[in-house]
């Protein structure tokens, strides 16, 4: 499906390879990238793609094992994907620090953005010294809305404190905002693509008024990275309209909740429960907010829901367009299968298009989920008479 407009996306649907280079929450470096065998197979993996249709990828290029020396870095692996990238027409998009950081960084250290900005100036010389030509989007930092809080409150990541989210979430924001900076001094065609959680936060059943007003706070707060990001929120930071280009938004099954005490929304409940707002409304009112074209950057589902999970977002894109919604895209993932941050050797989370079955030796193979790429290709099928003009039927847009 090729993009329409000004769209510049290669593919409406699109792939995401886990890159989180993270401290887990007991202190120990994680890399995925290696441990779900991407990067030994990128062939492999980019070959895979076409046959589902899927033409774009968010790749990461891993900042903890970019620049293990401040202000030197090794680009040896990302000129290897680039590569890949070129040989089989595969379009990436670019996410400068997904979740890690250098050992001797946090978004608390005064020296945060300042190593941040060198790091996005030299990553756009690089890409442009291998590739003149074409359009570079690039993800500054992954959720900011979470790792603020899993670092700042919950102590999952570095700097492992609680209480201190707003502060981290501000240091991460001084750090976006002069790495846009600093890319578009090397590039000003550089489009700037934000990935923050998009969640629906509510109030209990049988809430009192103030319990109510603190739901739409935290509902409301969602908005902050992008807000500040934008200059509508923390002017000082040097935020500016003109540094959001693209919105994206990931939206998994646990993105709703009560708060005070917090309990999952279910999705799936038959009849669907009132509480669960559709996806389309939330994609509409983040639209309505910021005016900018939208994109689904991460979505899936782990275990056996995955193909019902793709048949709901498939019925929603095509609501949501035909809302008039500027949906540019949506991107499964993660794509392949990954493990869990904290206890990587007990648990993978079955949630890719493609499951791992770990080996003593090499990479993990990839084995198809047959029903969630039966229901890929249904909700591909949609949303392609949709973005054609052709009339869907209308059970394929109810709730």
């Amino acid at each position: 499906m090729p993009p329409t407009g000004n769209n510049p996306f290669q593919s409406f649907w699109m792939a995401g390879y886990e890159c989180t280079d993270q401290l887990n929450c007991f202190g120990h470096r994680v890399d995925f990238l290696p441990l779900t065998g991407h990067l030994q197979l990128l062939d492999q993996d980019y070959q895979d793609l076409q046959h589902h249709n899927l033409g774009t990828v968010r790749e990461g290029i891993r900042w903890s094992q970019i620049e293990k020396t401040p202000y030197q870095y090794d680009w040896s692996t990302v000129r290897t994907m680039l590569a890949a990238g070129r040989r089989h027409g595969i379009q990436q998009l670019w996410d400068i620090c997904h979740f890690g950081y250098p050992d001797d960084l946090t978004p608390l250290h005064p020296m945060f953005a300042r190593r941040f900005a060198a790091l996005c100036r030299a990553f756009v010389q690089l890409y442009r010294e291998e590739q003149p030509e074409g359009e570079l989007i690039v993800t500054p930092i992954n959720e900011v809305s979470f790792i603020s809080w899993l670092g700042g409150d919950a102590r999952g990541t570095a700097p492992y404190c609680i209480h201190q989210g707003w502060e981290v979430k501000y240091g991460l924001m001084r750090a976006y905002i002069e790495g846009v900076r600093a890319m578009r001094e090397v590039d000003p065609s550089v489009r700037i693509l934000t990935t923050e959680p998009l969640v629906n936060i509510r109030p209990r059943a049988g809430s009192n008024h103030n319990e109510k007003i603190r739901a739409a706070e935290h509902h409301e707060n969602q908005f902050q990275a992008v807000d500040m990001l934008t200059g509508r929120m923390c002017p000082e930071l040097g935020g500016r309209p003109e540094y959001l280009d693209i919105l994206g938004f990931n939206f998994y099954y646990d993105n709703q909740w009560d708060i005070e005490p917090r309990a999952r929304i279910p999705w799936a409940d038959r009849p669907a429960d009132r509480r669960w707002r559709p996806l389309r409304h939330l994609l509409a009112d983040a639209h309505k907010r910021y005016h900018k074209p939208v994109v689904l950057t991460e979505t899936s589902h782990p275990g056996v829901d995955r193909p019902q999970w793709m048949d709901m977002i498939g019925k929603e894109c095509v609501a949501a367009l035909q809302m008039g919604v500027p949906l540019w895209g949506v991107c499964l993932y993660p794509i392949l299968d990954r493990p869990d941050w904290d206890f990587l050797d007990q648990e993978w989370h079955r949630s890719g298009l493609w499951d791992a079955v770990v080996q003593p030796d090499g990479p993990p193979l990839r084995v198809l989920h047959e029903p969630y790429a039966k229901a890929l290709q249904k909700a591909q099928t949609r949303v392609a008479k949709a973005l054609t003009g052709i009339a869907v039927p209308q059970e394929l847009t109810l709730p």
